[in-house]
C-alpha cells in the first residue's frame, strides 16, 4: 500500500463520530493508527477498529512516542493536555475535516490510492458562519440534485467529509464549524461562503475577532468566495482574504452587478448572468427573510459551479427543511408552537423571533460569553411574555428588565424534560389568540438536555402534552 499515510504513525484525538470515521479511513490507507479518549464506553465502542489493527487506550495526555500526526475531534481545544503536548513535541495536529482534503487530493495523485469510485478529488462547496449554515448546505444539495449532480452535504450537517471523500462523489456541500475549521490548514474549496458572524462559541476562541479569524480559513485556496453584503464581518472577511478568488455577494435588497439579490419577488442573478431570474422568494420555505439570504448564498456556490437557473428553482421547491428549525408543533386556540430549538445563540433568535409579530418566547440555556442585551433590545415590542430556562437565565432575565421592563417574565428552575413542560405550561398561560408560543432559545441546550435535537423533542412533546385536551387543538407531524 503506497501514499503518504501508509506506515504513519497516527493518533486519533476523540471516539466520537468524526474519530471512529477518521480511523478507519486511516486504517484503510495503511496508517498504524492509536484512538485515544478520556470515554472508556467510547472507545468500547470502537472494538471492532481494533480487529483491523487499531489500538485503543484510555485517557492519554500526551501523545505515545512515534506518534506522527495527531488527528482531532474538532470540539478539542488547542490548550486540551494531549494537543497541547503533541504541539510541544512538534508533532502536526489537524482535524477530520483537513484528514478528508489530504485523503481526497491523493485521488489526484495516484489513482491507485483513490478509495470510492471516481479517481478525482471531489468539487468542495464549503459553507460557514454563525447562523444558517445547514439549511445553507441542505438547500445546496437539493439545487445541485435538482441538476442531476452526484452531491451529498456532509460535515458538520452530520455526515463526517472523510466519509462522503470515500464515497468518491462529484460534489461534497460541506457544512463547516470555526472548530473544523482552526484545524484546517490547507483545505481549499472551489467555492466558499461565510453567511454571517455574531458571538458565539467565545469561550472557546477567546474573542470575536479570533472566532471571526478561524471562519476566514473557508476563503482560503477559492475559485469564487462569496460574501454577505448585508452582514459587515462577512464582507469583512472576504474582503481580508488572501487570494486571487472571483468575489460574489449576495444582498435581500435589489443586486448590484456581481451580486445575487432579489427584485420583484424573485431571487435575481447579476454574477453569473444578467438579471436572470433564479427562483420566486415564494419558493423558499420556512419563509423569513433569514432563509432568502440563505436560499441565495445556496444559489451563488451553485451557480459557481455551473447550475442552471431553472435548477435553484426546482431544488428550493423540494428541499425540506430540517428539524427544530421553524418548526410548526401545534396550534390551539388561536395560539401556535412553534420549535427552532436550532437557535443556539442570540443571532438565530433575533431570526427566529423576527418572523413573527406576538411571541411568547422560552428562552435560555448557556450563553457561551454571549451577550442578550442587543437581541431583548430589538425584539421587546414583538414579546407577550418570556419563560427562561437554564442556567444562564439571570442574564436574560436583567437584560429584560433593562430593556424590556413591562414585560411579563416567569422562571423555571426546574430541569430536563420536566422543566420543559412546566416552560411550556407557563407560556401557555401567557399567550392570547393569534401569539406565537416560540422555543428559541438563544443559548446551547447541554445544560439541561443533550443537545438542541434533545431539547426540541422535549418541547414538542410538553406541548402536545399541554394541548391534548384542547378541543381546538391541531399538531403537525415532525
Amino acid at each position: 500500500m503506497t501514499g503518504r499515510f501508509a506506515g504513519l504513525n497516527v493518533l486519533v484525538a476523540g471516539a466520537g463520530v468524526s474519530g471512529r470515521s477518521a480511523a478507519e479511513a486511516l486504517l484503510a490507507v495503511g496508517a498504524a493508527v492509536t484512538v485515544s479518549d478520556a470515554s472508556a464506553d467510547r472507545l468500547a465502542a470502537l472494538a471492532s477498529l481494533q480487529a483491523q489493527g487499531a489500538e485503543l487506550v484510555a485517557g492519554l495526555s500526551e501523545p505515545p512516542e512515534d506518534t506522527e500526526l495527531v488527528v482531532t475531534s474538532p470540539g478539542w481545544r488547542p490548550d486540551a493536555p494531549l494537543l497541547a503536548a503533541a504541539a510541544a513535541a512538534g508533532v502536526e495536529v489537524i482535524g477530520e475535516v483537513e484528514l478528508a482534503w489530504r485523503l481526497d487530493q491523493e485521488k489526484a495523485e495516484s489513482p491507485a490510492a483513490s478509495m470510492g469510485r471516481r479517481a478525482a478529488p471531489a468539487t468542495w462547496l464549503a459553507v460557514t458562519g454563525t447562523n444558517g449554515k445547514t439549511t445553507t448546505v441542505s438547500m445546496l444539495e437539493s439545487i445541485l440534485r435538482a441538476a442531476e449532480v452526484d452531491v451529498v452535504a456532509c460535515g458538520n450537517v452530520g455526515l463526517p467529509v472523510v466519509d462522503a471523500v470515500r464515497a468518491g462523489h462529484q460534489v461534497l456541500a460541506v457544512e463547516l464549524s470555526s472548530f473544523q475549521l482552526h484545524w484546517s490548514d490547507s483545505v481549499a474549496a472551489y467555492a466558499a461562503v461565510v453567511l454571517n458572524l455574531a458571538d458565539d462559541h467565545l469561550d472557546w476562541h477567546g474573542s470575536l475577532v479570533a472566532y471571526g479569524d478561524a471562519k476566514a480559513r473557508v476563503y482560503s485556496g477559492n475559485s469564487v468566495a462569496v460574501a454577505n453584503a448585508d452582514d459587515a464581518w462577512s464582507t469583512r472577511l472576504s474582503a481580508a482574504a488572501a487570494t486571487d478568488a472571483r468575489r460574489v455577494s449576495f444582498t435581500l435588497s435589489a443586486p448590484q452587478e456581481g451580486q445575487l439579490g432579489v427584485e420583484d419577488a424573485s431571487l435575481v442573478d447579476r454574477a453569473f448572468g444578467d438579471r436572470v431570474v433564479l427562483a420566486s422568494v415564494a419558493d423558499v420555505h420556512p419563509a423569513g427573510p433569514h432563509n432568502v439570504a440563505n436560499a441565495l448564498a445556496a444559489a451563488a456556490l451553485a451557480r459557481a459551479y455551473g447550475v442552471e437557473p431553472g435548477a435553484v428553482a426546482d431544488g428550493l421547491r423540494a428541499y425540506q427543511p430540517g428539524a427544530h428549525r421553524s418548526v410548526a408543533v401545534a396550534e390551539a386556540a388561536g395560539v401556535s408552537y412553534v420549535d427552532d430549538s436550532k437557535a443556539t445563540n442570540p443571532h438565530a433568535a433575533d431570526a427566529a423571533l423576527r418572523a413573527h409579530q406576538r411571541v411568547v418566547w422560552i428562552a435560555g440555556g448557556l450563553l457561551k460569553g454571549a451577550e442578550v442585551d442587543e437581541l431583548i433590545a430589538a425584539n421587546a415590542d414583538r414579546l407577550d411574555a418570556v419563560v427562561l430556562i437554564g442556567r444562564d437565565r439571570d442574564r436574560f432575565a436583567a437584560a429584560l428588565a433593562r430593556h424590556a421592563p413591562d414585560v411579563p417574565v416567569r422562571e423555571v428552575t426546574a430541569g430536563d424534560d420536566a422543566g420543559m413542560l412546566q416552560a411550556v405550561r407557563s407560556a401557555s398561560e401567557f399567550a392570547r389568540p393569534g401569539s406565537v408560543v416560540l422555543l428559541a432559545p438563544a443559548a446551547a441546550s447541554m445544560d439541561m438536555f443533550t443537545d438542541y435535537a434533545h431539547r426540541g423533542r422535549a418541547f414538542a412533546d410538553a406541548v402536545r402534552a399541554v394541548v391534548a385536551d384542547s378541543p381546538a387543538a391541531s399538531t403537525h407531524g415532525g
